[in-house]
């Protein structure tokens, strides 16, 4: 039985056409420049954001999400942001009398944009605002106590494998690997993940005939 599907965020719920544009236009560099700087950082495995330390080494992002905030330009998110299967899905998993959790590494104010949009969830988290981040063990920890499930009773949803998949999975979590974004599609056949993920989905609707076999 599958009593609660918890979800990640980027890439899962939310584009990250914005996130990544935004970027780009407060470093000064084309939008394409950033874009294929990520996509290199997600071939060779490493964090997201070494694509904007490779722009500019020795960044502290921290300090430059603040100024961006400062100047107006912080973080952004509305309903334009989700993929279109994202209300249908969630919609459906509750139907069935499934728990719908969002936990992923975000900022506190991506959370509060998320919960703004009123999605069909009973709990919409980020990992800033429990203060510990994927694939820290203590995140899926966190998931754990959210869930009001046992770990094989809990689905966790991403696109990620060393933030989502595999620590989810070593967690003692089902898992379900989305081929979506360029982590998703890049990572997706990677032996790995296969092994780790116990399902491989293509879209969020793919959920509610998982759930349902498993009611």
């Amino acid at each position: 039985m599958i009593c609660t599907v918890v979800l990640d965020v980027g890439e899962t719920l939310t584009r990250d056409d914005r996130y990544w544009a935004a970027w780009a236009d407060w470093l000064g560099v084309p939008r394409h420049t950033l874009s294929a700087l990520v996509g290199a950082v997600v071939v060779d495995g490493r964090d997201n954001a070494d694509a904007i330390r490779l722009l500019r080494p020795g960044v502290d992002i921290a300090a430059e999400y603040a100024a961006r905030d400062a100047a107006g330009r912080g973080e952004q998110l509305d309903e334009t942001d989700l993929y279109d299967d994202v209300r249908p899905a969630l919609t459906a998993l509750r139907a069935v009398g499934v728990r719908v959790v969002v936990a992923g590494n975000q900022s506190a104010r991506a959370g509060e944009l998320l919960r703004a949009l009123d999605l069909p969830a009973d709990l919409v988290v980020t990992s800033a605002e429990w203060g510990v981040a994927k694939p820290d063990p203590r995140f899926f920890a966190r998931v754990l106590e959210v869930s009001g499930a046992p770990g094989a009773e809990t689905l966790y949803v991403g696109d990620h494998p060393a933030n989502d998949i595999l620590p989810a999975h070593n967690a003692g979590l089902r898992t379900a690997h989305l081929r979506r974004g360029p982590w998703g599609h890049w990572w997706a056949d990677d032996p790995a993940v296969r092994a780790a993920a116990d399902w491989s989905i293509n879209s969020l609707a793919d959920l509610v005939t998982i759930v349902k076999a498993y009611c």
